[in-house]
């Protein structure tokens, strides 16, 4: 057979058909064509290959040797074609491929795995990566289609600028709550604890700038003692009695020797959502927000799901 382009597999398969039902006429019924076509398709494969390979009489073909020897070449070629569709459809629609997913930490932590657990059981064969970064550095990789989709968050007084590109849900809202050694009695009035040390975020993060809009609206600047990005290192500081916090739910695990208290303040909270490039038309997509949207706790304190429609769950 020439090593040229020529020969299309569509005439292989319908030179499989007729020689598995010996006759143009069987082969055009099972496949759909006319026997007209069945026999112009012959007649292509045979000149494609130099080859003949039916002995044609006034009501019956017959295979010459040079088609049962065809039929073995190509039939693991066929076979090997029809695993290419099939992989193929199954990329399609979404039983294979292969899933980049990008999350801040404390999503890491509290989502993430609830939402690859149920994600993988429903797509075995899927391939997933998941990278860790701040919601900016993800945004940035989704916009550059090195992520399919990011988590990422905005204060309700440090709002965020989303690229253009990007398409959105919220998946839950989270209460902004005060932690304090477990031993204290204080109330959520910030105005009170003016004159007392802050632990918080790093310089110019979202969450530091919240807390100190939070506190401008309190009549004080936080004299901030500690900062940490890491909500343990927050939580560990504050029950050692080295100063008090402003966290988000996500960021808060409960612990007895600190108390959480929500923070009384219309705008103390953060909103967590999930971002993707409205080009990319991964169809695993579809599947990672549900299992992302299911797995925000249901039961939680200080913590609400968002549904679908955008309206927060009801409590």
């Amino acid at each position: 057979m020439p090593a040229g382009p020529a020969t299309k597999p569509l005439h292989l398969k319908t030179f499989h058909e007729v020689y598995r039902g010996g006759s143009f006429a069987i082969a055009a019924r099972n496949l759909g064509y006319t026997a007209s076509a069945v026999s112009q398709q012959i007649s292509a494969l045979e000149k494609d290959t130099g080859l003949t390979l039916f002995e044609r009489a006034a009501h019956s073909i017959r295979p010459t040797t040079a088609a049962h020897q065809l039929i073995e070449l190509s039939r693991h070629l066929l076979a090997t074609l029809d695993d290419f569709h099939h992989e193929i459809h199954e990329l399609a629609t979404g039983a294979i491929g292969r899933l980049r997913l990008g999350s801040f930490p404390t999503a890491g932590v509290r989502l993430v795995p609830a939402a690859l657990a149920a994600f993988t059981a429903a797509h075995p064969r899927a391939e997933v990566a998941l990278e860790e970064d701040e919601p900016a550095t993800l945004l940035d990789a989704v916009s550059a289609g090195q992520l399919d989709l990011a988590l990422g968050y905005e204060y309700g007084l440090s709002p965020r600028d989303w690229p253009d590109e990007l398409s959105r849900v919220t998946l839950l809202r989270e209460n902004l709550v005060l932690l304090h050694t477990a031993d204290e009695l204080i109330e959520p009035d910030l105005a009170e604890l003016a004159d007392r040390r802050w632990i918080t975020t790093g310089k110019d993060t979202a969450g530091a700038r919240s807390l100190d809009r939070l506190c401008a609206a309190a009549g004080f600047a936080p004299s901030v003692a500690f900062r940490s990005d890491n909500y343990d290192v927050v939580r560990e500081l504050v029950a050692t009695s080295l100063g008090v916090a402003v966290v988000p739910a996500l960021g808060y695990l409960p612990d007895p020797r600190v108390s959480a208290t929500r923070v009384r303040h219309p705008a103390a909270y953060r909103t967590v959502t999930v971002s993707w490039r409205r080009a990319n038309n991964n169809p695993l997509l579809a599947a990672a927000i549900a299992a992302l949207r299911q797995a925000v706790p249901a039961d939680e304190p200080y913590l609400t799901p968002v549904t679908e429609s955008g309206h927060t769950a009801a409590p």
